[in-house]
């Protein structure tokens, strides 16, 4: 366990959202979806849901700003949404206000996943409960992180000692 991390966030999970740059992207999917199959780097995190693994994610994770678009969601064929997606949509808008999520059809969706640099698998059991994050920055004042980033400014590169 480490302070203030969501203990969501496994080690393996830790180290691959640590490892991707500005732009990559990963997908949160559901019990159903072909995880292994799909994703280049597959995390799994069976029994927990698609929401909580977005949650503790957008804890740590900053949303991409520079694009028009930084998070994904599949449109199912049945109807425009599902109650799973409604939940996505608040826990963004609370991480990362003003930032909406977009809405993909079909192999649209499951293509993005594909290209992903990281697929997390859950145990949510709602159908479609999917969703694909573009990852952003930190910058030096903080910007892009929710509270700031003012721990992490103070630290200095080593500086040379005189001998």
């Amino acid at each position: 366990m480490l302070k203030g991390i969501d203990p969501l966030l496994g080690p393996d999970l830790l180290r691959a959202l640590r490892a991707m740059g500005h732009g990559d992207e990963l997908a949160i999917v559901d019990a159903n979806y072909p995880a292994e199959a799909h994703g280049r780097l597959c995390v799994r995190a069976d029994g927990h849901s698609a929401t909580a693994m977005l949650e503790a994610i957008l804890s740590v994770l900053p949303l991409d700003r520079m694009v028009e678009d930084a998070a994904f969601r599949p449109a199912p064929a049945d109807r425009p949404a599902h109650p799973v997606h409604d939940e996505f949509a608040t826990i963004v808008e609370t991480h990362e206000p003003g930032l909406t999520v977009k809405t993909l059809r079909g192999e649209v969706f499951y293509d993005r996943v594909r290209a992903a640099f990281l697929v997390v698998a859950t145990g949510e059991r709602r159908l479609y409960g999917n969703i694909v994050l573009r990852k952003g920055v930190i910058h030096e004042d903080g910007a892009g992180s929710p509270g700031g980033n003012e721990r992490f400014r103070r630290i200095r590169p080593f500086e040379k000692v005189a001998s």
